[in-house]
C-alpha cells in the first residue's frame, strides 16, 4: 500500500526544512563571527599646578654678609599626587622702603646661588607637603657704589616647581 502525499504536507515539510536551514545559519554566524573595535582615553589636559612655597625665614641681609639658604614646601592643589622633579628660584622684583636714603637698589645688589633645587619626588594632595633646600641669598658688597639706597629693601623670590 502506497501512500500519497498531499500537497499540503509537502508545503509544511519544505517550510519547515527552511525555517530549520535559517535557524543553523544564523546560529553558527552567532558562534563565528569576529569583531574588532578601538577606544581612547585623554589625561587630564588642564595643567596641573604645585606651588612652592618658602618656608624659611631669612635674616635681615647687609653687604658682604654669608649667603643663607632657602628652603621650603609646597601646596598641591590638585585633587591627586603630583611628580616635581625641580624648583627654580629667582629674584623677582625688589622694592624700596619708604624712606630709604637715595641711591638705587635693584636684584643686582644681590646674588641668588643655586638657584636650581632637586626635589625628585612625588607631592601629595594639600598643603604643605614635600619639602624642597638647596638655594641661598646674599647681599652683594659693591664697595665702590653706595648701597644705602637699599636700607630695609624688600626682595620678592619666586619660584617654579616643574615636573622635568
Amino acid at each position: 500500500m502506497k501512500k500519497h502525499l498531499s500537497k499540503r504536507r509537502v508545503i509544511v515539510a519544505a517550510f519547515v526544512a527552511v525555517a530549520l536551514a535559517i535557524a543553523s545559519s544564523v546560529a553558527y554566524a552567532y558562534w563565528t563571527a569576529g569583531g574588532s573595535g578601538a577606544g581612547s582615553g585623554t589625561a587630564a589636559g588642564t595643567p596641573l599646578v604645585v606651588n612652592p612655597v618658602q618656608t624659611t625665614v631669612l635674616t635681615a641681609m647687609y653687604p658682604g654678609d654669608t649667603a643663607q639658604v632657602i628652603s621650603g614646601k609646597f601646596n598641591n592643589t590638585n585633587t591627586g599626587p603630583m611628580w616635581v622633579a625641580k624648583v627654580t628660584a629667582s629674584i623677582g622684583t625688589v622694592i624700596k622702603a619708604g624712606g630709604a636714603p637715595a641711591g638705587t637698589c635693584d636684584a643686582t645688589d644681590f646674588t641668588l646661588a643655586n638657584p636650581v633645587a632637586t626635589v625628585g619626588a612625588e607631592i601629595p594632595a594639600g598643603s604643605n607637603m614635600g619639602a624642597w633646600s638647596g638655594p641661598s641669598i646674599k647681599f652683594n658688597d659693591k664697595p665702590a657704589v653706595d648701597q644705602s639706597g637699599c636700607e630695609g629693601a624688600t626682595v620678592n623670590l619666586t619660584y617654579t616647581a616643574s615636573g622635568s
